[in-house]
């Protein structure tokens, strides 16, 4: 049994055992269970469309216990259905066994859910207000409030100590009357997941399924969906000619059309497979404004030229103008920008009218900070934005996510922030529109959980009437204004029938007088006919795989080739079964073999008399062949029992066409095999399959050359070499061809074949003379895919070698073919954990190419290369590194990519930075290592480079040591200096490192430092300075102009422990000028991405 602690109660936990034993469910003390199921809180108004049937969402009922002081064992209400789920009140009573209680006895009070049910995948979200009513006319009764998520191994939740025994049962209290006790409980329930709650039938809507994470893309879809008149710009969209798995527009339409039309949860996963996203992505949350901008950004580009091109910013698209106007001088300068929707400040705003008054709010640039007008020098300036238009539909993003500089890190403001159903805009508009900017309310996305992760609904007023339902992924319900409004303003610290951390974090409005075109009627007919047949041809196709998967243990599957499948082969057997392109026929496994060849016969459009079937089988020898069917003996037998395990392959013998017969010849299983012929080129290294051919056992071999010579097109009398195909790698050479058949072939079978080929006098001359060397040939041969690492999925290419080549002849192979120099590529191998490009492969590998390829992972074999700029030779005793290169006057020129000897020190890689800068002062370099904008180190010339590291947020800088530092006196010291504003973790800026010298007046420092930077002496009057020590900062005084520098401020200080030490370093307090992002929000920076 489950409970719920009160803040200073002890409660213990017992479990359903000892409280109920559902075999003799004692109902002695009960009375018949008073169960009032109004459906609301007494004094509360009734919404008129919530259900009054068993799927309500709330209810208030009683159970009176009767002979309360002699109950023993616990004791059930009645059921009372909310949400088509059972609820029941459970007591008993209970006794604290701790040292501090001394055996003190309790009223246990719980509500359970659903106890009945064998489901173990149910859930049911709900809060619940438990009372012991009091029986006097003015008594208070006695209250506990409890929000649980109840499920099958907690399915019921309540106080194991309600309230002390003593007390119930006192008079002077009142809840105990003739040894009667009333308890009484409301509860409001979310709609349950995991039980057979119908969507449709109770609200006329359906939801959309989860795929792991998806339940903020659900939510944003639904909000799409019920803006009407995107709806029906969606459906037309011409997607007549578009790809299926990759095309967004027909994925949605898809959507759409099924969350119209469907009686159930829909599906998203061909929508998110045409959004070009992984199983991964599909688990991986992300935020539901920016995917919001990310699709309509993708809607609106295609619909380009089309005929609903501008759909999506006459909807969803306003302007604003960003001014900052002079305040004694005629000057402004002003830029109209254009926004999908509005960030709103949530901290320190109690309401939405607060955040839009902020948000145009006149900041005044005064001064240390006024405005540099250009030819009007710096002025007194106020700087604002107003809103020029806005649109239809008005997203509202609430800005709940900030950063928190004391965590590092994005945290979730929680606070009570409010919105209304009716939202008047006019004061925050440049100039009235044509309509009124009043906004009606029609969605809010509701984020429950932290910055780490959560889960998401929507509650949306399909007509905008201020009637909602609640969309929670493949759930939906009918919700009253209070839960779609009010129990999302956040910051319900007190009411435990709401979560804490549960809120509003986007609101959709939209204008007033506009509702009627924004939420117009979409019906059948506003869905273009082409699309609705190919939809509806989409269904019958999925209900036909379905109906057949459902009946795949009925069937079996049959893969035919025809004798055209062995021409061009070029490897062993007669074809490659990996590449093969059967024809696959879903035979009924109880089908006879005549039912089967007349299905053959049927579709491959030849008599049942034209065609044999030769079954497949995989010989000891690793080699694969047709093999015999007695078709007169087994033609009424049915194919499972012929068949071999898993699919039967067939290669099915046709009557030629050129033929003068009407049926396949005769095969006496007894007296004749079947051979099949191939003939070899030395001149092309190539074979030539050459046809079947039913010969006679004891024939002799020399009675078949002429047949051969014919079918290679040579004369009769031509002198042939004949080998037997034994096995991959092995063919023997046939002996004397006066023989008999069955002498010459070792274990003469249906299937074998015969390789055969001139007889020349010079095959010596050849590379591979015989049919016998160019199958050992082939059989060290493998098709390798090189693919380029800096590609990202690049398809590479493909090659044939042998998988005995060393190092420089797969080099060479593959350099011939990208017609680069081998010596200028790189090759990696293939991770052993995902495909990707592994460890580099040395050019003084030793090994052979099998020793590169991973031959027990599904073909096609890859590995990756890389063209180079340096010989690989060179590049293998050498390291690459990347630097930036910061000149003179503090700007970062150039990446530099160097490589240095891998043993080398840090004096090496200056040389070689030296080779692609011009140094012009003192001629010497020296190697910063900087991160977030601050100096860490400055790096020892004779550093090895094995201990230098530039990967995550450590950077490499190279500079020219000015001539002035380059030799420092006892008494100077270089300082690091870096750019901050008010927030010293927050740095920006290029920084750098300064010489001072002990005891000189620090007002020529700063001279040195308006020079360096090349600051305007107006501007830097504005700078402040400060000494930070570990994050603490001490600001230096403008008033002292006499002050010196006192060096040791800035030598190392020890941590607390002694083993770390911090460098102070000075800090430049001013202000930013570095362009910043928009408050509407990057449209560059996404995080989120739809590949098609």
């Amino acid at each position: 049994m489950n409970h719920v602690n009160g803040k200073q109660e002890e409660a213990m936990e017992i479990s359903r055992d000892e409280s109920l034993d559902r075999s003799n469910n004692t109902m002695a003390n009960a009375v018949n269970g008073e169960v009032d199921e109004n459906g609301e809180n007494p004094g509360q108004p009734v919404e008129e469309e919530m259900e009054e049937d068993d799927s309500k969402a709330e209810a208030t009922f009683s159970f009176t216990v009767d002979n309360i002081s002699k109950l023993k064992e616990s004791v059930l209400s009645p059921k009372c259905m909310v949400r088509n789920l059972p609820w029941k009140i459970m007591a008993m009573q209970r006794i604290n066994h701790s040292a501090e209680k001394h055996n003190q006895k309790s009223l246990g009070f719980f509500l359970q859910c659903n106890a009945e049910s064998d489901s173990t995948s149910w859930s049911c979200n709900a809060a619940a207000e438990l009372k012991i009513l009091n029986q006097k006319p003015s008594g208070d009764d006695f209250v506990r409030k409890i929000q649980h998520l109840f499920y099958s191994k907690e399915n019921d939740w309540g106080y194991s100590h309600f309230l002390p025994w003593n007390d119930l049962l006192e008079p002077d209290k009142g809840y105990c009357k003739d040894d009667k006790v009333t308890l009484q409980v409301h509860v409001i329930a979310d709609a349950p997941h995991g039980v057979s709650w119908d969507s449709k039938k109770h609200t006329g809507f359906v939801g959309l399924k989860n795929q792991g994470a998806t339940c903020y893309m659900n939510s944003l879809l639904q909000t799409l969906f019920f803006t009407n008149k995107l709806r029906k710009a969606v459906y037309l969209m011409p997607t007549e000619s578009d790809d299926p798995t990759k095309s967004v527009p027909l994925a949605l339409q898809r959507v759409f059309h099924e969350l119209q039309f469907s009686d159930a949860a829909v599906g998203t996963k061909k929508l998110t497979k045409s959004f070009g996203w992984e199983t991964f992505d599909t688990f991986m949350q992300h935020d539901v404004q920016e995917l919001c901008r990310v699709l309509l950004e993708n809607m609106e580009s295609k619909m380009k030229n089309t005929c609903v091109d501008g759909t999506i910013p006459k909807l969803f698209e306003g302007k604003m103008l960003s001014y900052i106007r002079c305040k004694h001088v005629n000057y402004c300068s002003q830029k109209e920008e254009a926004f999908y929707d509005i960030q709103l400040n949530v901290k320190g705003m109690k309401n939405v009218i607060e955040s839009f008054k902020e948000y145009i709010t006149v900041e005044s640039l005064d001064g240390e900070n006024k405005y540099d007008a250009g030819q009007h020098g710096l002025q007194e300036a106020e700087k604002g934005v107003i809103f020029k238009h806005l649109p239809p539909v008005l997203h509202l993003h609430l800005l709940r996510f900030m950063y928190d500089p004391s965590s590092d890190a994005n945290v979730k403001i929680n606070d009570r922030y409010e919105f209304p159903e009716r939202l008047d805009l006019e004061p925050y508009l440049e100039k009235k529109e044509k309509t009124p900017a009043i906004y009606i309310l029609h969605a809010v996305l509701v984020h429950s959980g932290d910055n780490h992760g959560g889960h998401y609904v929507v509650y949306i007023s399909p007509k905008g009437d201020g009637k909602y339902c609640k969309f929670d992924d493949d759930v939906v319900s009918k919700c009253t204004r209070q839960e779609a409004l009010d129990r999302n303003f956040g910051g319900h610290d007190d009411d435990i029938s709401v979560k804490h951390c549960t809120n509003a974090y986007m609101l959709v409005y939209i204008r007033e007088s506009l509702k009627d075109e924004i939420l117009c009627s979409v019906t059948e007919d506003n869905i273009p006919t082409s699309l609705k047949d190919r939809l509806a041809e989409e269904r019958r196709i999925e209900a036909q795989k379905r109906q057949e998967r459902k009946e795949a243990h009925l069937y079996m599957n049959v893969q035919v080739v025809t004798e055209d499948y062995f021409y061009g082969h070029q490897g062993t057997d007669l074809f490659d079964l990996e590449k093969a392109n059967f024809r696959n026929f879903r035979v009924k496994k109880s089908a006879t073999l005549k039912d089967f060849l007349e299905m053959l016969a049927e579709n491959l459009k030849y008599p049942v008399q034209q065609l044999r079937p030769w079954p497949f089988q995989a010989r000891q020898n690793q080699t694969y062949r047709p093999t015999l069917l007695d078709i007169e003996a087994d033609i009424n037998k049915i194919v499972q029992d012929l068949a071999e395990e898993g699919p039967w392959t067939l290669f099915v013998e046709t009557l030629n066409p050129e033929s003068s017969l009407q049926r396949l010849p005769h095969f006496d299983k007894d007296s004749d095999v079947l051979l099949f012929l191939k003939m070899y080129d030395p001149r092309t290294k190539t074979t030539n399959y050459c046809g079947h051919e039913y010969v006679p056992i004891a024939a002799k071999g020399s009675e078949l050359m002429p047949e051969l010579n014919k079918r290679a097109g040579w004369p009769v009398d031509t002198p042939l070499l004949l080998f037997e195909e034994v096995k991959p790698n092995l063919l023997e050479m046939l002996p004397n061809s006066d023989l008999p058949m069955e002498k010459m072939l070792e274990e003469l079978m249906d299937g074998d074949i015969i390789v055969f080929q001139k007889d020349e006098p010079d095959l010596d001359s050849f590379d591979l003379p015989t049919a016998k060397d160019y199958f050992r040939d082939l059989f060290y041969r493998i098709e390798i895919t090189f693919c380029d690492k800096n590609v990202i999925n690049d398809p590479g290419f493909s090659l044939e070698l042998s998988s005995r080549m060393n190092y420089d002849q797969m080099a060479n192979g593959v350099a011939k073919y990208l017609g680069t120099d081998p010596y200028l590529l790189q090759f990696f191998k293939v991770q052993a954990y995902r495909d990707g490009p592994g460890n580099p492969i040395r050019c003084t590998f030793e090994g052979t190419l099998k020793d590169l390829v991973s031959f027990n992972k599904p073909k096609p074999r890859k590995l990756y290369y890389q063209q180079l700029n340096i010989r690989i030779n060179e590049l293998e005793n050498k390291r690459q590194f990347k630097c930036i290169y910061v000149n003179s006057k503090l700007k970062e020129e150039k990446e530099l990519v160097l490589y240095p000897d891998k043993t080398g020190k840090v004096c090496d890689l200056l040389e070689e930075a030296k080779k692609q800068i011009n140094v012009t002062e003192s001629g010497t370099l020296r190697l910063l290592e900087v991160i977030g904008c601050k100096i860490y180190s400055i790096q020892l010339e004779d550093m090895s480079l094995e201990m230098l590291t530039g990967t995550g947020t450590k950077a490499l800088r190279v500079e020219e040591i000015p001539k002035e530092e380059v030799n420092l006196a006892a008494d100077e010291v270089l300082i690091h200096v870096a750019h901050f504003h008010k927030e010293v973790f927050s740095t920006f800026g290029v920084p750098f490192l300064l010489k001072i010298k002990n005891s000189e007046k620090f007002s020529s420092v700063k001279d040195r430092i308006q020079k360096r930077l090349d600051v305007p002496e107006k501007e830097f009057e504005k700078y402040k300075f400060a000494v930070i020590v570990m994050g603490k900062v001490e600001y230096i005084s403008d008033e002292d102009q006499d002050l010196k520098v006192n060096i040791s401020q800035f030598f190392p200080h020890l941590h607390a422990g002694g083993n770390m030490q911090s460098r102070p370093w000075l800090g430049l307090d001013h202000v930013n000028k570095t362009p910043k992002r928009s408050r509407v929000g990057n449209y560059l920076e996404k995080t989120i991405k739809i590949y098609n």
